[in-house]
């Protein structure tokens, strides 16, 4: 992964499940990480298994919800590093339920995690990208972006606005000023969003599917490939499900 190397990454979403496995990977092949969550000693712990196995990592605390947090990240990232080439959005939640149970602080949640996160963390990092005239941007949706499912009507909402909004970024900026956007969209996958569910019968079902989805390490795999394709290529999309669902 010869692309990876030196790369300067911000990884939200970095304290557990695909962030984690993203980061690692990353810093396995020489890319500098720099990983955000709320959870701030969680962080730390990951940051020091990357050095102990040799890379490169530092860790900031930021909520994605805030503009504000995510300003001091891109400001962090390039006072320690001087650039930033690659921003993983990842961070999100998914508390599903059906409508009819009328969760509007859930909804709220997931608006301002899925969708208003994205777009902080692209606002965080464009001008820097842009004065660059690189940069990659990497959100993750999910394949609840493409197809919906009882239950799962807001969470799909945000994940077809996160690819609605790489799509506008791709067509805006990467003609423009070489930044490249790719939409990663994985299947069930074996990480804590399950844990966001509060409804009942969403709660049941998931409990049915523990263990069958994918690990967090294959979506780490398919981030990875997208940023070493040289930057005359853009990997605008790649869904990653589980074999047997």
């Amino acid at each position: 992964m010869e692309n990876v190397q030196h790369k300067v990454v911000i990884i939200t979403g970095a304290s557990s499940g695909i962030g984690e496995a993203t980061a690692k990977l990353l810093a396995r092949n020489g890319a500098k990480v720099v990983l955000a969550a709320r959870r701030e000693e969680r962080l730390h712990a990951i940051v020091n298994d990357i050095l102990a196995a040799g890379g490169e990592a530092v860790a900031v605390r930021a909520d994605v919800v805030s503009a504000a947090d995510m300003q001091q990240l891109a400001k962090f990232t390039l006072d320690t590093y001087g650039r930033i080439d690659v921003l993983v959005n990842n961070a999100g939640v998914m508390p599903n339920s059906r409508l009819n149970e009328l969760r509007v602080e859930e909804w709220d949640q997931m608006i301002d995690v899925n969708v208003k996160g994205v777009l902080h963390g692209i606002a965080a990092v464009l001008p820097v990208m842009r004065e660059q005239q690189s940069g990659h941007v990497i959100n993750l949706s999910s394949t609840s972006g493409y197809q919906v499912s009882p239950t799962s009507a807001v969470y799909a909402a945000t994940k077809f606005a996160v690819r609605a909004i790489s799509e506008g970024l791709r067509l805006e900026e990467s003609a423009a000023s070489g930044i490249r956007s790719t939409v990663i969209a994985p299947g069930l996958t074996n990480t804590e969003l399950f844990d966001t569910i509060t409804s009942p019968e969403v709660q049941a079902f998931a409990s049915q599917l523990s263990g069958k989805g994918i690990a967090p390490a294959s979506i780490a795999r398919a981030i990875a490939f997208a940023i070493n394709e040289p930057d005359d290529s853009l990997i605008s999309e790649i869904m990653v499900r589980p074999t047997a669902l």
